[in-house]
């Protein structure tokens, strides 16, 4: 009997014979977990954020404290060492207890991915799963880089997650970050290129970096392409090992390129609902639409090693969908949200 199969054993007798201990520990390890992600934090920011009562919290913040798993001071609660070794020991007990490990192979086997990890939670519902999405993600890159690899990360708020939640390495030699596109939107803090730096800076690694703005014509990509250091990184792009990368709804995308209204409307009149690296997919996983830039390129997309793609919330299904459809060397970490509207699609 393998472990995974005892576990789940147990899980099943729990929840048949003492249903009521289930949900207290769920409670219970949804509230340390808020307060991990969002330490130091008051009592009602706490209560707000998971949607129940002050009355409640107080009781189980009480409790908490009684076991040493979290400390009360000015500024508000925070999680001790001790608090954190318990998230970290029932991950995978609540993974199992909310059949987790089930909806995981259904999407795989569909989708025929590589690999499909979820974290428990809707990220839609509670902004503190994103931040699990991005630990998780930061750890599987931590655990599968290797010396020499070249890593290419996309832009946006969830690849910022993951790169905030990756911690210091020293034992890497010769890792080169590239971004994987031109730059996109107006906040330097998601932007591909300040997120290859800050990743480079992590993992001991070296970077560099792609000068060239997004959504520019096919004139101005012909003429930039020639230029020798755009060359290079191009070069670099394309021999990427790793490219972790997130995924958008299509709609809000183009809206965020600052696409002409009429642009948009052709897209989604063509079917569009996802959005990866800057190509737009249908529900069938057929590109409708990409945008004019100088970076990765679907058709290489294939040759990667590893595709590391990172989507949470029930609202991205239809988009994560789409994209993941030929991405059969893809590796999936979404959240539990999403997932269990994505076994929806594929019934």
């Amino acid at each position: 009997m393998t472990g995974g199969v005892i576990l789940k054993d147990i899980v099943k007798f729990q929840q048949k014979i003492v249903p009521e201990l289930i949900e207290l520990l769920k409670k219970r390890y949804d509230v340390l977990r808020t307060i991990y992600y969002n330490q130091p934090i008051g009592r009602r920011i706490l209560a707000n954020n998971l949607g129940i009562g002050e009355r409640i919290v107080r009781a189980e913040i009480n409790f908490l404290r009684s076991q040493g798993f979290i400390k009360i001071n000015t500024p508000g609660m925070t999680v001790t060492k001790e608090g954190e070794e318990i998230i970290n020991e029932l991950k995978d007990f609540i993974h199992e207890l909310r059949g987790l490990s089930e909806v995981e192979k259904i999407i795989k086997d569909d989708l025929q991915l590589k690999d499909i990890i979820i974290v428990p939670g809707d990220c839609d519902k509670d902004r503190t799963v994103m931040n699990e999405i991005g630990r998780t993600a930061a750890n599987y890159l931590k655990s599968i880089l290797k010396d020499d690899d070249i890593v290419a990360v996309t832009g946006g708020s969830t690849i910022k997650t993951v790169v905030d939640n990756v911690s210091e390495v020293s034992n890497l030699k010769n890792i080169l970050v590239v971004p994987a596109r031109g730059g996109m939107g107006r906040n330097m803090e998601t932007q591909a290129n300040t997120l290859s730096a800050r990743l480079a800076s992590k993992i001991g690694g070296t970077y560099k970096l792609l000068h060239v703005p997004d959504n520019l014509s096919d004139e101005a990509v012909q003429t930039i392409i020639k230029e020798k250091d755009v060359k290079d990184i191009v070069k670099n792009i394309y021999n990427a090992d790793i490219l972790v990368y997130g995924i958008g709804r299509a709609y809000k995308m183009a809206k965020r390129r600052g696409m002409s209204e009429d642009r948009i409307n052709k897209i989604q009149s063509e079917g569009a609902v996802g959005e990866a690296f800057g190509y737009y997919f249908d529900k069938q996983g057929k590109i409708v639409y990409s945008t004019p830039s100088i970076g990765i390129k679907n058709e290489k997309i294939g040759k990667i090693k590893t595709l590391i793609a990172v989507a949470g919330g029930s609202s991205k299904a239809e988009a994560i969908l789409s994209t993941e459809k030929n991405n059969h060397n893809s590796i999936l970490i979404t959240d539990e949200g999403a997932a269990r509207e994505i076994i929806k699609f594929i019934k």
